[in-house]
């Protein structure tokens, strides 16, 4: 449990990195990747080679004896949710980090993004049951507030029901919005919400993995513990086929939720705790752009 002063640092912390990202790599990548909701009139200019001529402003055209662009602006504002995951198995870590702390980093991040390019944000917290919502907002003192969440959140439950969490988002969220689902996606039944969720908004996945999500260590005979259900058993780490079937069982349910995000029209993103999440960032945002 943090204190309230080791809260205060960290969110400094997290706001001071967050914004250096933004400011230095994300703010023009973001800003590309993710179109407003439209084209708004701005005013109108006179005729210049290149112009469209379905945007010339026939009736000041005639009036001035002269050709005249109607000029437009994108309407920018745009809502990004942030869908966490704050189930038991986001706190599980063995390289630098708990995949905890990087969903809030990354989720820091792209709330900071979002207020650069004055955005709204909001927060939907979920385990098996809906921890938190906070409503999409302006302002840097609201991502204040949310970066405090991020690092303070202590579920009441400790399962993962990613359907359920977009069921909710579906329900409460009728603008359609930018959404951001950050979870180690150990859930089985979150297709049908994927689908309808796709629909209406621009849903991307980031799956953050431990490396000993996807490799047991050859360490001879373990009891391990499912975190969320909180299942015991022994296995022996020290068998080859044992460890060989671990892999596979990672990278079968790595493919399951791949072929998920794409029959929905939706984009997942994977981040290993350990790695440099800005530059797995940055591609997306760069490739989004093309």
């Amino acid at each position: 449990m943090l204190t309230t002063a080791e809260i205060i640092k960290k969110v400094r912390e997290l706001e001071i990195k967050s914004k250096k990202l933004t400011r230095h790599l994300f703010t023009g990548e973001y800003h590309s990747a993710f179109k407003g909701r439209g084209m708004l009139f701005k005013e109108v200019r006179e005729y210049q080679p290149g112009d469209d001529i379905r945007f010339i402003d026939w009736n000041v055209s005639a009036r001035f004896n002269h050709p005249f662009s109607k000029v437009f602006e994108e309407e920018r504002e745009l809502s990004v949710m942030l869908l966490v995951d704050v189930s038991a198995s986001s706190l599980f870590g063995t390289t630098h980090a708990r995949k905890k702390d990087l969903i809030t980093e990354v989720a820091a991040v792209m709330a900071f993004s979002a207020i650069s390019n004055n955005d709204k944000v909001g927060v939907l917290f979920f385990s098996d049951v809906i921890e938190k919502f906070i409503p999409p907002k302006k302002g840097r003192d609201h991502v204040l507030y949310i970066v405090r969440e991020l690092l303070t959140a202590q579920p009441k439950n400790k399962g993962t029901r990613i359907g359920h969490a977009l069921q909710r988002l579906n329900n409460t969220v009728r603008q359609s919005s930018i959404v951001f689902l950050l979870s180690d996606f150990l859930d089985n039944d979150f297709e049908d919400g994927l689908k309808v969720a796709g629909k209406k908004h621009d849903v991307i996945g980031i799956k953050v993995y431990d490396k000993m999500d996807m490799q047991l260590p050859d360490a001879g005979l373990m009891e391990i513990e499912d975190a969320e259900t909180g299942t015991r058993s022994w296995i022996d780490t020290g068998d080859y086929l044992v460890r060989q079937q671990y892999e596979a069982a990672f990278f079968n349910h790595t493919n399951y939720c791949k072929n998920i995000f794409v029959r929905a029209g939706c984009e997942l993103l994977h981040i290993r705790t350990g790695e440099d999440y800005v530059k797995v960032l940055q591609k997306f945002f760069v490739g989004r752009n093309r």
